[in-house]
């Protein structure tokens, strides 16, 4: 109960502390609003408490008297970014069969909130976590949104469904054998109140057992999100109406079959009829970066990652990638990158939407690092527009997630979800590898590149 008790005083002394300011005003700044439209120069951005009451330039707004201004002259401002595919269970080990049960019982008090101040810190202020066992993933969600943990706004899926989970990892992953049990589970999910559900291996279930899985959730108002790892995994998808696929897939082959390229084309044409866009999640960096962590992986050693973990913890993490070259997870990896461009391309010439999203927390992906990785390979390497990189990473997932009207953009009545940079950002966008401000829902968590120690709770703090 004394345990309890001090568990309690602390959350509250965090919440108290991190409270929104009353009246802030960020000015002087290249504005990217998210809308898509060109850059708003000299912005000024009124927030009073969680939300953005005014936005414009110095020649048209004003800051009323009473207001605290931040200065983000030679900045580069845009909406707080998203993450659309992390796994706040893991922090880059590279032994799954040892990291689950090892940490099972101390992902909700150590390892998830470890992983969400870090994605906040990176500049990541709203998480999709996909696939985690559902206690802990509501408990987690829950805790930041009361005020209790620092972390991204979280969308949560719970555990995965499939046919027959893997063994050992029931508590994350549940499986799904009939029309029944597919409605009943997802019944279970909604009623237990989480924001998404996570479907993988759909081709190996019965095409009426997907569908009503699908049909369940649809009618539930949830968003399914779909792997896409084989081709029969994305048509029978296409087929129930799953929303969102996540992952590049097909593993050494050069590109995507044309029959799924006409499926692709066929779903993306209709559009507002079927309800909106077709989005897509290539969490491609991962991927196309194996081979140079290998061959230089200081990345690792970078201490972002030890935020929140216990000594041992990092310990046992650092010792698993002692020896990348040898971990079985990636032998395939030098063979998949040469087919990810072909792929990333056709996934766009087909008309998906295209969301940012990693993997993170995967074997070598840390939290602190894989949103921006994921960013500066579609702008370097793969061409695309920095501008709508930024909308994927923005924009995009507040639209399909429901919350257009909420977050995902820099906006009068908007949660103020605010992350600058020093610098061109839509010149050199790896400037996000290391976010210098950061505000989420009015609280400054990051300013002039240094973290605001005291709004974290202490096992959050770094000495």
């Amino acid at each position: 109960m004394i345990i309890r008790s001090l568990a309690i005083t602390l959350s509250l002394t965090f919440a108290a502390t991190a409270a929104a300011q009353d009246r802030q005003a960020l000015v002087g700044g290249t504005l990217i609003d998210g809308n898509g439209g060109p850059p708003i120069l000299n912005s000024v951005i009124l927030v009073e408490g969680e939300r953005i009451t005014a936005v414009g330039n110095q020649d048209s707004l004003a800051v009323p008297e009473g207001y605290e201004i931040i200065s983000t002259e030679g900045m580069t401002v845009l909406p707080g970014l998203w993450e659309m595919h992390a796994h706040l269970m893991l922090t880059g080990h590279a032994d799954y069969s040892h990291w689950h049960p090892t940490y099972a019982d101390r992902l909700e008090d150590e390892i998830m909130p470890a992983s969400a101040v870090q994605l906040l810190l990176a500049g990541v202020t709203t998480a999709r976590d996909l696939g985690a066992p559902l206690e802990e993933s509501l408990s987690i969600r829950d805790r930041i949104n009361a005020g209790e943990l620092p972390g991204p706004r979280l969308f949560v899926s719970g555990p995965f469904l499939q046919n027959e989970p893997y063994p050992g990892t029931e508590n994350y992953r549940w499986g799904i054998s009939s029309v029944r049990e597919a409605r009943a589970r997802v019944r279970e999910l909604a009623e237990a109140g989480v924001d998404v559900i996570k479907l993988v291996d759909q081709d190996e279930m019965e095409l009426e057992t997907v569908r009503a899985l699908v049909d369940e959730a649809h009618a539930h108002g949830l968003r399914v999100v779909g792997h896409s790892h084989r081709a029969d995994e994305i048509l029978v998808g296409l087929e129930v109406g799953v929303d969102n696929f996540e992952h590049t897939g097909l593993t050494t082959a050069p590109e995507y079959p044309p029959e799924v390229i006409e499926a692709l084309r066929r779903r993306t044409s209709q559009g507002r009829v079927r309800g909106g866009p077709l989005y897509w999640t290539p969490t491609i960096e991962g991927l196309w970066n194996y081979e140079r962590t290998r061959d230089n992986p200081e990345r690792l050693d970078n201490t972002c990652w030890h935020r929140g973990l216990q000594p041992d913890t990092i310990a046992d993490i650092e010792g698993s990638l002692e020896h990348v070259e040898r971990l079985e997870y990636m032998q395939l990896t030098p063979l998949r990158r040469p087919t990810l461009a072909r792929k990333f391309e056709q996934l766009r010439e087909a008309g998906v939407v295209m969301l940012i999203g990693t993997d993170s927390g995967i074997p070598t992906k840390f939290h602190c690092q894989s949103t921006w990785n994921e960013i500066d390979i579609w702008t370097r390497e793969l061409d695309v527009p920095v501008m709508d990189v930024i909308r994927s990473a923005t924009y995009w997932p507040s639209v399909l997630m429901g919350v257009q009207n909420e977050w995902g953009r820099v906006q009068e009545g908007m949660y103020a979800d605010i992350i600058a940079v020093d610098g061109d950002l839509l010149t050199y966008p790896s400037l996000l590898q290391s976010v210098d401000f950061v505000m989420k829902g009015g609280v400054v968590y990051v300013e002039d590149g240094n973290v605001i120690e005291e709004r974290l709770p202490e096992s959050l703090r770094m000495e």
